[in-house]
């Protein structure tokens, strides 16, 4: 394992500890030895940076940090980290990711070099992965969307004559990733036709995501669902105001179509069933022009088959 990747595995440490910060794991290395190691944390107050440096004492002077994410360069809570990295003596620093954040964004990476400290910014992947959920709430002030479908091989999101498309542990994902995710959301459509609870069950929750739909209203009577009725992209910024970073979209072919066609789908998450459905809804409907993927990866749930990628790099 690199000293890079020890510093992702810190980090994540304090998923689910960060409050609305981000994740950022660090790491000090003297002589090829790790001195100092460090993680956030919202309740330890310090930074992962002065975490490491503490560690590391009169050790980091001559040192190079290893950071998953630019040094903050104003004053919080805490200090300028980017001031106490310089103010320790380190003479390089690694860094994963660029911080959105309007009050950093290339600020920390300028502090550093202006105290003498030598940077490398390796815009990785990993590093912005590990926090595309808070990178998109940041930057783009509306939360990380993700598209959950079950799907046949033929591309049906139904299968005559069966309740569910997927299989028991494919189902049981999408329990852990309504779990992980601040919000969940369907259609108007969908709830009138099926009536979907969309709460975690089964799984460990810390607590139950917000329960969204969008569309025209009334709903059922019944329906324990938010309506949210106003255009997707004012809806999402509205949401994003009120603290939701995580948008978990469940919704049949018409509410995923408005939100490829809208450009506000971010990742996209398809359980494949080996299942021909013969007939029936396609997951998504006619386009105005294809849209590509990146970063794609595939595993397996059971029989079924998992296919993740990025509609827009985190």
């Amino acid at each position: 394992m690199s000293h890079f990747e020890r510093a992702l595995e810190l980090a994540e440490r304090g998923r689910g500890k960060t409050g609305d910060h981000p994740l950022v794991g660090a790491v000090v290395v003297r002589d090829g030895k790790v001195v100092g190691e460090g993680w956030y944390e919202y309740e330890l107050v310090r930074h992962a940076e002065t975490a490491a440096l503490e560690q590391a004492g009169e050790l980091a002077r001559g040192a190079t940090l290893y950071v998953t994410l630019e040094p903050c360069s104003h004053h919080g809570r805490t200090p300028p980290c980017a001031d106490a990295v310089a103010a320790a003596g380190i003479v390089r620093a690694v860094v994963g990711a660029r911080d959105p954040n309007p009050l950093v964004d290339g600020r920390g990476l300028a502090r550093l070099r202006e105290g003498g400290v030598e940077v490398e910014l390796l815009d990785s992947f990993e590093a912005r992965r590990q926090n595309e959920v808070w990178r998109t709430w940041k930057e783009l002030r509306r939360p990380f969307v993700t598209y959950k479908v079950a799907v046949t091989l033929d591309g049906r999101v139904t299968v005559p004559g069966r309740r569910w498309v997927s299989g028991e542990e494919s189902r049981r994902l999408v329990h852990e990733l309504r779990a992980a995710s601040d919000a969940v959301a369907v259609g108007a459509g969908t709830v009138r036709a099926d009536a979907p609870r969309l709460d975690a069950r089964g799984v460990r929750a810390t607590r139950q995501p917000r329960r969204l739909a969008f569309g025209r209203g009334p709903l059922p009577e019944e329906s324990e669902l938010e309506l949210r009725t106003g255009p997707l992209g004012e809806e999402l910024r509205a949401l994003a105001a009120e603290g939701v970073q995580s948008l978990l979209l469940e919704g049949g072919p018409t509410l995923a179509t408005a939100f490829l066609e809208a450009g506000l789908v971010d990742k996209l998450v398809v359980f494949v069933a080996p299942t021909l459905g013969g007939s029936g809804p396609r997951f998504v409907g006619e386009l105005a022009e294809p849209l590509a993927l990146s970063h794609l990866s595939a595993g397996t749930a059971g029989d079924d088959v998992v296919i993740e990628g990025y509609l827009r790099e985190p």
